[in-house]
């Protein structure tokens, strides 16, 4: 394994690397604006330019320092090598570009959404001068709309280039270029060619500075006051790995969190904006019994006392078969499985099917390597193959099209439904998930709905039981690669809403089929046993960022 030496650091490494990428994979800092992982390397910013010396085969491998500053991300790490990035030589470079960079940069800090993760900012305290030399007037370049969901600060711009270099290389639709010289130089969109691509709003989070913002976050919330929270893509089976950022329990926006093997450092614009309905105004909140031919408000207690009434009563009655399950895809594996353990406890031969799948268009690929899925939901497949293990055979799984099919065949013997929803719905729509040909076939049998938003099933379904996203609970997802990935809950649950897994659990226990507990993805896992407990990968932990100013409490 071949080492370098950074600043009295000796950092090993292996393959063919530049000397920055192997610092910032080591965890040490080095300065750096234009270069991306994700992007073609430019060596345009010139602060990450350090000395260098490099052991000369020419003479007994002896280390002979490079006579000028070399740029470290665009210099090969060699077995060996030294570097500088302290010397006086490497912090006069540094101060310089801090400098240039300044010039005509506003300062407007106090409103810039990008205040608090801002690069400048950062690289000014620990690289910068203490003030500013430059007396003139600064030049002002414009405001620009660009895009739906992007607009752009020209005059905050430092010409990294890496949204341009995005949009050529990752997108491969190359909206953006840049265009004209010197001091007049700036960022732009092509005549009539707006960036609405699908992956533009993934230009503002590579952007180092506050040039490129997201409209949808504008104005909206200091980042200091955000919880950073590991999750999985809820909306679509890519399983993109993401991070939901949320105060007071509302989560603000949505972020690309990095996964090699998943969507790397991506996401696309439908899962970026796609949680808007986590706080829709359709949201139900509170648990609903059919009274008189009309929903009221109930407790908990009752509720529950009401659905094992209605449930046990038809598997009773009726005998087996009586009981049909639908389990949502937008449901976690763990809770599939419990809800699944709960309808063959009450029913040994209750019915079991996956609900409806949405599907829009094809899978598109792009030439970064990114794909967004035609499936519009994040665990099919895993929703499948759970039942697939309480059923004990596959063929027992019924797809949505056969499950209302069996449910509405009148010489079988269904009494009872026990349903979930809990998909996505945009500007406060109401969920349409529920097609007429399953509210045909549950009609005139006891309806019991797990779900978030307001439906036409929802409002006659005999019992209703409010459920809460997958950003309010923990779980498992299974993408549309069988990949498992784990995600814990980010936000508490809305109001008197439950997540499904807990509703199965206090229904087992209702039921006298169980005992009282708690939902926990973790303990479920243990139980399921096989890949839950072998192949789920969790999230990685993330380190707290350290500020640099000291705090005093007054």
């Amino acid at each position: 394994m071949a080492k370098l030496t950074i600043d009295g650091k000796e950092i090993a490494y292996e393959g063919k690397k530049m000397i920055l990428q192997v610092a910032l994979e080591s965890g040490h800092e080095m300065p750096h604006y234009c270069y991306h992982q994700g992007l073609s390397i430019v060596a345009s910013c010139r602060i990450c330019l350090a000395e260098v010396a490099s052991p000369n085969p020419r003479n007994n491998n002896a280390l002979e320092l490079i006579p000028k500053l070399m740029p470290t991300c665009q210099t090969p790490a060699a077995d060996g090598m030294v570097v500088y990035t302290k010397s006086p030589k490497s912090i006069a470079n540094q101060k310089a570009v801090m400098e240039y960079l300044l010039i005509n940069h506003p300062l407007d800090c106090p409103v810039c959404d990008q205040a608090g993760e801002c690069h400048l900012q950062d690289y000014s305290f620990n690289y910068g001068r203490a003030e500013s030399r430059f007396q003139e007037e600064k030049i002002k370049q414009p405001k620009k709309d660009i895009g739906l969901n992007v607009v752009l600060y020209s005059d905050r711009c430092i010409m990294c280039t890496r949204c341009v270099r995005f949009t050529k290389e990752v997108t491969g639709t190359q909206e953006l270029g840049v265009y004209g010289r010197g001091n007049r130089e700036q960022i732009d969109v092509f005549p009539g060619k707006p960036l609405n691509n699908e992956l533009s709003g993934n230009v503002v989070d590579i952007c180092p500075v506050g040039a490129l913002l997201d409209k949808d976050f504008l104005f909206t919330q200091r980042v200091w006051f955000l919880t950073k929270s590991p999750s999985i893509d809820g909306i679509t089976s890519s399983g993109d790995n993401i991070s939901l950022e949320h105060n007071e329990g509302k989560i603000y926006r949505l972020k690309p969190r990095f996964n090699k093997d998943v969507n790397k450092w991506w996401t696309s614009d439908e899962i970026r904006y796609g949680w808007k309905f986590i706080h829709s105004t359709n949201r139900l909140r509170a648990p609903k019994r059919m009274q008189l031919g009309s929903q009221i408000d109930t407790e908990w207690p009752r509720a529950y006392e009401a659905a094992r009434e209605g449930l046990t009563k038809a598997a009773a009655e009726k005998g087996p078969g009586a009981l049909a399950l639908l389990v949502s895809p937008m449901l976690a594996c763990e809770e599939a499985y419990l809800l699944a353990k709960l309808a063959r406890a009450i029913d040994p031969a209750a019915v079991l099917g996956v609900g409806p799948i949405p599907v829009g268009g094809q899978d598109k690929a792009f030439p970064g390597g990114y794909t967004i899925r035609a499936e519009k939901c994040p665990n099919s497949r895993g929703v499948r193959r759970a039942l697939e293990l309480v059923a004990g055979d596959p063929a027992k799984v019924l797809s949505f099209a056969d499950f209302v099919a069996s449910v509405g065949d009148k010489a079988t013997k269904t009494a009872a439904v026990l349903l979930t929803g809990n998909y996505a719905a945009k500007d406060n729509e109401a969920a349409t998930w529920a097609t007429p040909e399953l509210a045909a076939a549950v009609k005139g049998k006891f309806v019991v709905l797990l779900d978030t938003l307001a439906s036409d099933v929802a409002a006659k379904a005999d019992l209703l039981l409010p459920s809460v996203t997958w950003a309010e609970k923990a779980g498992t997802f299974e993408n549309a690669t069988g990949l498992l990935q784990s995600f814990a809950a980010a936000i508490p649950a809305t109001e008197f809403a439950r997540p499904e897994g807990q509703i199965a659990l206090d229904l087992l226990a209702a039921c006298g089929l169980g005992p009282r507990g708690v939902y926990d993805a973790a303990k479920v896992r243990q139980e399921i046993g096989g890949v839950f407990v072998t192949d789920v990968r969790h999230p990685a932990a993330e380190h707290d960022a350290t500020p640099d100013m000291e705090f005093v409490e007054l």
